[in-house]
């Protein structure tokens, strides 16, 4: 299984070695994994904000579709920093090889820009009505977890209905086809299928009953060792970019658009789903803490990992004191000043 993890992973990245180093000019080097997820990460790319902050750095931006794709980059170290969902996260500090990672940052709180849609035909109108259907999610993801979350809630368990592992844009294909009845998803999937949908719940509303799911940002352990000044800078953009996001929501909408090939019009109503926090929460106590004070986020993610070993969807949860070790505060909340 590792072995085929980490052949994944060296796969993703054509051409970058994986000794984290410079490049073969010298230059220093940043490896950035990312989503086409409205987020701050979307503005930073678009308008070269780190580029500017790190003039004499090579920096990489590595697409990826789901968060187990990223723990396979990390494992085969083909990324320094990656956009990474609470749920994988968690899944990548269970077992006896955790991957060395850390939480640096939080990019957004799920609330409306993940949610769980059923076809319109199909009779579901309620999660209860998704027993004996055929629902497709994205596995190891945040989505697969808020399913798990809004199933249990509604009484039902995984095996009463035919759960389908697929990728945003093969969710959509497999939606066009009549080949899946549901699907819980991210955006900007998630509003094509609402287009012909009927939205049964989101990703706030399971949130709001306990069982939240947040986009996080991590960095590796390797890159903490190497360049930690590095990873303040970076931190600073991504301050800079969620008080942008409040700030200037036109023209944080329009970079995104630009990202996404999308209207300026459906930018700023994807990022008006999300939940972003301003970098002072980010380094609260309810959230991501400070030096020696980890913050909620280690319940949360501990929480997570509980829940899933509960589903047997990993062998074991990571204690309580090891999650809070991987969450990298140092720094904090000076470093967005």
């Amino acid at each position: 299984m590792l072995a085929a993890a980490l052949a994944a992973a060296s796969a993703v990245v054509t051409g970058c070695s994986s000794d984290g180093g410079g490049s073969s000019g010298g230059a220093q080097r940043l490896r950035i994994g990312y989503f086409a997820f409205p987020s701050g990460d979307l503005l930073i790319k678009n308008q070269k904000l780190l580029e500017k902050a790190l003039p004499d750095y090579e920096i990489s931006w590595i697409k990826f579709d789901s968060g187990a794709s990223v723990n396979q980059a990390f494992l085969g170290k083909s990324i320094d920093i990656g956009a990474l969902g609470s749920s994988p996260f968690a899944r990548g500090l269970s077992g006896s090889s955790p991957i060395p990672y850390k939480v640096a940052f939080i990019l957004d709180v799920a609330g409306e820009n993940e949610a769980l849609v059923a076809r319109k035909g199909t009779g579901i109108q309620e999660v209860a009505d998704l027993k004996g259907k055929t629902v497709a999610t994205p596995f190891a993801s945040t989505s697969h977890y808020s399913l798990l979350a809004a199933l249990g809630q509604a009484g039902l368990r995984a095996s009463d209905v035919k759960l389908v592992d697929l990728q945003p844009q093969a969710i959509l294909a497999a939606w066009q086809r009549g080949d899946i009845d549901a699907a819980y998803v991210w955006l900007p999937t998630l509003d094509e299928l609402r287009t012909s949908g009927t939205q049964l719940i989101s990703s706030k509303e399971i949130g709001a009953g306990g069982k939240p799911t947040l986009d996080l940002a991590v960095v590796s352990d390797e890159l903490i060792a190497r360049d930690p000044k590095a990873i303040d800078t970076w931190r600073k953009v991504q301050a800079q970019a969620l008080r942008r996001i409040k700030s200037d929501p036109e023209g944080v909408a329009k970079a995104v658009a630009a990202e996404l090939g999308i209207s300026v019009a459906d930018a700023k109503a994807q990022l008006e789903q999300g939940v972003f926090l301003t970098p002072e929460e980010v380094a609260s106590g309810e959230w991501l803490g400070t030096d020696g004070k980890p913050g909620g986020l280690a319940s949360y993610v501990t929480d997570t990992a509980d829940f899933l070993a509960q589903q047997k969807q990993i062998d074991a949860a990571p204690s309580r004191e090891a999650v809070s070790k991987a969450l990298y505060v140092k720094g904090l909340p000076d470093v967005f000043q």
